[in-house]
């Protein structure tokens, strides 16, 4: 699990070098080689929520469970936020050389002419990643290994207490090291399976199923509608084109205070006000961090980092498919294009009220029985 984050990193360093560069080098090309590099690393982080899995899981510090596995949305949405404000014109200025009013634009992007004042900027904009990626190398060197990784996996026990130890902040830790014993015998090797054997496994047929639906169904649920396009949102609505930038940070505070409401407090309490809040807020308050929690949870160390991928590389293919599709649904359907999103939200939310059992305060061994 280090190694893998610290590799990655590294391809952040590759990526911003490349985008950083590009205007300097008079090459296009860089910006998508760097974008690509870009993409590589979000696929292999798309398991980094299994770390927090691998510490949070066993004994006493099982009741941590929701809160961390919260964590990462939480970040995701300040990192969203820190891009949208270092992309007003008064600092990076997020800027684009396409046409005024084009449906294209990033969100919060403005329009200057090429060579100005504000144009010189955007290479730093891109390549502004190699900050959090630096800080992560350098703190990487402080953490110790996962504690699951080094007891199921590599049969460590020695370090893996270590580790508890460290992560937990108590010497005694003989419950946590015998529920992951258990978790060692219950399974029938302790080798991390492929995704092509995770979709054959008929053991965890239902629980392969069920990050599936809830995956998909976070993509499907419109939110990316609304992230890719506010522009064209805002310009619907009347707002002044200057001012768009601004209302889009707002978009990216809200997301930022729903995340730790929901972190913090049950969900459900805040059904109702996450409603007066808007579409973003709700999403933040619930499905922007189950998928991620839910994945760690529905399986054994051997099948986790492989259920990881198949629900990575499916948000990823949501994500594009929405992006690509939803102008075009637009056109069709007009504001109605939205029932369909409203259809899938139901859907998913029959499909988890009937199949996905209580997951609070159980093992990851008697969760997997629950669902046998």
């Amino acid at each position: 699990r280090k190694g893998a984050l610290g590799r990655s990193a590294l391809l952040v360093l590759l990526a911003a070098a490349a985008m950083g560069l590009s205007r300097l080098l008079g090459s296009p090309e860089m910006v998508i080689f760097g974008r690509s590099i870009m993409g590589v690393h979000s696929g292999g982080c798309a398991g980094v929520p299994g770390c927090s899995g691998d510490v949070r899981g066993p004994g006493p510090a099982a009741h941590l469970r929701g809160l961390l596995g919260l964590v990462p949305s939480v970040f995701i949405c300040l990192g969203v936020f820190s891009a949208q404000v270092l992309g007003l014109p008064e600092l990076l200025g997020q800027v684009s050389a396409m046409p005024p009013g084009c449906s294209c634009q990033p969100a919060g992007a403005v329009t200057a002419p090429r060579g100005s004042s504000q144009d010189r900027y955007w290479p730093l904009l891109l390549s502004v990643v190699v900050v959090p990626a630096s800080l992560q190398l350098l703190l990487l060197r402080c953490f110790p290994e996962s504690p699951r990784y080094l007891l199921i996996e590599r049969n460590d026990v020695p370090g893996a207490t270590e580790a508890l130890r460290w992560f937990l902040g108590t010497s005694d830790v003989r419950h946590e090291v015998a529920e992951m014993r258990e978790e060692q015998r219950s399974l029938s090797s302790a080798a991390t399976v492929s995704v092509w054997r995770l979709l054959r496994d008929r053991s965890v047929r239902w629980q392969t199923l069920s990050v599936v639906v809830v995956t998909g169904g976070m993509q499907l649920s419109g939110i990316d509608a609304v992230w890719f396009y506010t522009n064209t949102i805002f310009e619907a609505a009347g707002l002044p084109a200057p001012q768009i930038p601004y209302v889009t940070v707002g978009t990216g505070a809200v997301e930022i205070v729903a995340g730790l409401l929901g972190a913090a407090l049950p969900a459900a309490r805040y059904a109702a006000a996450a409603c007066v809040v808007g579409v973003i807020a709700a999403f933040c308050l619930g499905p922007a961090g189950v998928p991620f929690l839910m994945t760690a949870e529905l399986f054994t160390q051997s099948h986790r980092p492989a259920a990881y991928v198949l629900g990575g590389s499916l948000n990823w293919l949501s994500n594009f498919t929405v992006g690509f599709v939803f102008p075009f649904l637009q056109m069709s359907a007009g504001p109605f294009c939205y029932l369909v999103f409203c259809g899938v939200c139901l859907l998913v939310a029959l499909y988890v009220y009937v199949v996905v059992p209580e997951t609070k305060n159980q093992t990851f061994v008697e969760i997997s029985q629950t669902f046998a």
